[in-house]
């Protein structure tokens, strides 16, 4: 696992508390709304996105940047392709 530390996000969606599949859902939905090339940080408590969100950013060509992992919640950070 990547971990990051002082990346600068465009948007920021706060999922704590969230039950699975809507780390992806909400994903999916705001990465539509970004430009390429901008960076989307997603924060989430849930342990499957640690697999979950790489692998989704795999299939669709976005970039994982890495997480960053505080007491309570991970923070995930994807950059948009530039398409």
């Amino acid at each position: 696992m990547k971990f990051v530390h002082g990346v600068k996000p465009d948007v920021t969606t706060d999922i704590v508390y969230m039950m699975c599949p809507m780390h992806l859902l909400k994903l999916e939905e705001q990465i539509k709304e970004l430009e390429p090339g901008q960076i989307l940080e997603i924060m989430t408590d849930y342990d499957g996105a640690l697999e979950d969100i790489p692998a989704w950013c795999e299939k669709t060509g976005n970039e994982f940047l890495g997480i960053d992992e505080t007491p309570d919640f991970y923070k995930f950070y994807i950059k948009k392709h530039a398409r």
